[in-house]
């Protein structure tokens, strides 16, 4: 069965005795997947409903606008595929706003869980906050369980810290070029999507065509600048590729980063198309060519790495 996903709880449907969790779930790693595969095994051992509760714009850039460098580990379409991928049946998506903050815990609980939601069970990490001034946490939800006839689950302490994985520590693994690290904690390869746009084509003169991308959300992380393999999907297909993030110091002398890449053994046009690009590993630094041989000689050398690191046939 496919993920429903509501427009917030004003747009519900009839959901069978849900059993909930909720948060920002930015990038959905193996903490969070923890807390998934409880509920949907909860749920399913009860023929109940699954149920996501998260908040979209991330609550950071609204209570926050000032500090507005949030790199988001997933878009939502990202975050989407990956629930529906685990089993979850239904993800609401609360729009969040300043007003919508200003809730109390209690009226959180009542206005939104109980009234809107009427959730029989709620999964929760044993640190999870909410309401305003996150006052909120499991305490409280247990505190009003059997006011409101619901039950309270915790997720304990030793089953989320014994993964030690965070959000921010993938962040920092990406903005470092740690691909492998950010990869085992999202316990699969971190992705790009976007649109095929015109470059300069610059790569097509020394045997080296690319793709330039054009990232689908501006407020997605994008890897520390350098060479990588990947691999790309693209019209329900999978290729092998090296990526190069960067200004292209040797060509340009740009002070906007572009994502470009060369698609193994693949020479069709593809502009306007919607492509994903997986990471796998980080090859080395961008650094600047005096010329377009010295460029091209590096490539081929990228290239032949790239070809070894995923066993592919040396051209």
């Amino acid at each position: 069965m496919s993920m429903r996903i509501f427009n917030g709880v004003e747009n519900l449907e009839e959901l069978n005795t849900p059993v909930l969790t909720i948060g920002t779930f930015d990038g959905i790693h193996l903490g969070h997947q923890k807390i998934i595969k409880n509920l949907i095994r909860e749920a399913r051992s009860t023929n109940s409903d699954s149920v996501l509760l998260t908040f979209f714009p991330h609550p950071r850039m609204v209570l926050f606008p000032e500090n507005n460098n949030l790199q988001l580990i997933q878009t939502q379409e990202e975050k989407y595929n990956k629930l529906a991928e685990l089993g979850l049946k239904n993800t609401i998506v609360q729009p969040f706003s300043k007003e919508f903050s200003k809730l109390t815990a209690l009226e959180f609980i009542e206005e939104i869980i109980v009234n809107k939601i009427r959730a029989k069970k709620i999964i929760i990490g044993y640190d999870h906050q909410f309401g305003n001034s996150r006052e909120g946490n499991i305490d409280f939800l247990r505190e009003y369980s059997d006011k409101f006839g619901y039950e309270v689950i915790e997720i304990p302490a030793k089953e989320i810290d014994e993964i030690n994985v965070s959000s921010t520590k993938i962040r920092t693994a990406l903005n470092e070029g740690d691909i492998e690290t950010a990869n085992l904690f999202l316990n699969s390869a971190f992705e790009i999507n976007g649109i095929v746009v015109h470059g300069n084509k610059i790569g097509r003169s020394i045997n080296f065509p690319t793709a330039n991308i054009e990232i689908d959300d501006k407020s997605k992380i994008i890897p520390k600048n350098g060479v990588y393999a990947v691999k790309v999907f693209l019209n329900e297909k999978k290729y092998f590729g090296m990526l190069n993030i960067g200004t292209r110091p040797s060509i340009s002398k740009q002070l906007s980063k572009t994502i470009e890449v060369n698609i193994f053994d693949f020479d069709e046009m593809i502009y306007d198309l919607q492509i994903k690009i997986t990471f796998h590993k980080h090859i080395r630094e961008e650094k600047y060519f005096s010329n377009l041989e010295e460029l091209k000689s590096q490539l081929q050398l990228d290239a032949s790495f790239i070809r070894a690191f995923f066993e592919l046939p040396l051209v």
